[in-house]
């Protein structure tokens, strides 16, 4: 996949895991510092936990979730855990470029960029700015 690809169809799971790692290397530096060893998983739909936790009326209500202890709160302890991790939801995903009509590109990076900014602790406001500034 080229990073100038348009899609027409869905893309599958691998398609979307590299469309996430192609969007993650633009995610602006103030953001991307955070996220030292982030894992990146694209999945179908969350899963029954997440749904239950979040307390989703659908499984399409979620695009994307960041899983993780912020640097802030981490310590020595962390050092057993698991790495922080993104995951990005392709069916949402899909409905959602589907209704809008937006970029596909766009829209990964866009949901990327609030995850990560949300469990930081950036404002949509913050967040917004960051992106315009690309």
């Amino acid at each position: 996949m080229s990073n100038s690809r348009h899609f027409t169809t869905a893309p599958t799971l691998d398609e979307l895991d590299e469309l996430a790692r192609l969007a993650f290397a633009t995610i602006p530096d103030e953001l991307r510092r955070h996220c030292q060893g982030l894992v990146i998983r694209i999945a179908d739909f969350p899963d029954e936990d997440v749904i239950e936790e979040m307390e989703l009326e659908t499984p399409f209500d979620l695009l994307g979730l960041y899983q993780g202890v912020s640097l802030e709160r981490r310590s020595m302890q962390d050092s057993g855990s698991l790495p922080d991790m993104i995951f990005l939801y392709r069916r949402p995903l899909l409905d959602f470029w589907c209704e809008t009509g937006e970029d596909l590109k766009a829209l990964v990076r866009h949901v990327m960029i609030h995850e990560i900014g949300h469990h930081f602790g950036f404002s949509d406001e913050d967040m917004e700015a960051l992106e315009q500034g690309d």
